[in-house]
């Protein structure tokens, strides 16, 4: 991809610091959109609570990459976090969507945020993104995350969704916690360990963004997940592989939901999810099976 400006909402956080840095290597220029006043001209104010963005400091970007939300997985579902993680994606969308339809000069690409949560719980059942949405409370945010994005595809403006698995990495996320457990010897399977994990390594996430970057030809949405997702069963042998750990500790998931109320669903739900249109568009893995990718994190 020749020299571009790009903008990247959620830029601080764990994909989105990797995403920057890895463009601005290679000599991209990225644009943070940040809530406070801006430091220099690499920051764009904007509020997506109150739908406002400084559409100026869009101008000239040839893609807008957004990656903004609430943390999903930080504490427990109160009615208040959940209308938190639903407003921060659906209106940040929304916002960013709607300015890049009103400039004079487009982006070539939008490329939005969204999760896996979307298929809900699909069991033993491999799921693409053919598939149709889940119920509950991920799949119906997922769905409005997607739908917010409307003004920018109706704007003719190139538009994907990114929808991310687990991401393997030591610096946030679900991995992010379970490495420190899993090294002190505390790891263990989370139920009874047959529910599936669809992840990508942090390495593979910013490598897929940055292909469907690239690549004009690409619309609509990708699963960011590796070829064969595995159980939580099968991820914890590993895990306990890889860093030479006992995982004889287990988590009942009777204690699973008394921790983490409604959110244990997710950690106990089953989403065997595939890549099949990133494998099909000729995306490859540098690290596919989850021991590769544990020992890259």
């Amino acid at each position: 991809m020749q020299q571009s400006r790009i903008v990247v909402s959620g830029a601080s956080g764990l994909i989105g610091s990797s995403l920057a840095a890895s463009l601005t290597a290679e000599g991209h220029e990225v644009v943070r959109l940040v809530r406070r006043a801006p430091r220099d001209a690499t920051e764009v104010r904007w509020d997506p609570e109150r739908g406002s963005v400084d559409a100026a400091g869009l101008e000239k970007c040839d893609a807008v990459v957004n990656l903004a939300g609430a943390p999903i997985a930080d504490r427990r579902w109160s009615e208040e976090h959940k209308r938190r993680i639903r407003r921060s994606r659906v209106l940040g969308t929304r916002t960013l969507a709607t300015a890049v339809a009103s400039l004079r000069q487009p982006p070539r690409v939008f490329l939005n945020g969204s999760a896996i949560g979307f298929y809900g719980e699909t069991g033993d059942r491999p799921v693409d993104e053919a598939s149709p949405p889940g119920e509950g409370f991920l799949p119906g945010v997922c769905v409005e995350w997607e739908q917010a994005a409307a003004p920018a595809r109706e704007a003719g403006v190139r538009t994907v969704y990114a929808r991310t698995g687990l991401v393997v990495s030591r610096r946030g996320g679900a991995w992010g916690r379970l490495f420190p457990l899993f090294r002190a010897g505390l790891g263990g399977r989370l139920g009874d360990g047959r529910q599936y994990w669809s992840y990508i390594a942090l390495h593979d996430e910013v490598a897929a963004l940055r292909h469907l970057l690239e690549r004009s030809d690409l619309s609509g949405p990708f699963n960011l997940t590796a070829p064969q997702p595995l159980t939580n069963g099968e991820i914890t042998a590993a895990m306990g592989r890889v860093l030479h750990r006992p995982t004889l500790a287990a988590v009942p998931a009777p204690v699973l939901r008394a921790v983490l109320g409604e959110m244990a669903s997710e950690v106990l739900g089953s989403a065997r999810v595939v890549p099949k249109r990133l494998l099909e568009s000729g995306f490859r893995f540098a690290f596919p099976g989850i021991e590769d990718a544990i020992r890259a994190a």
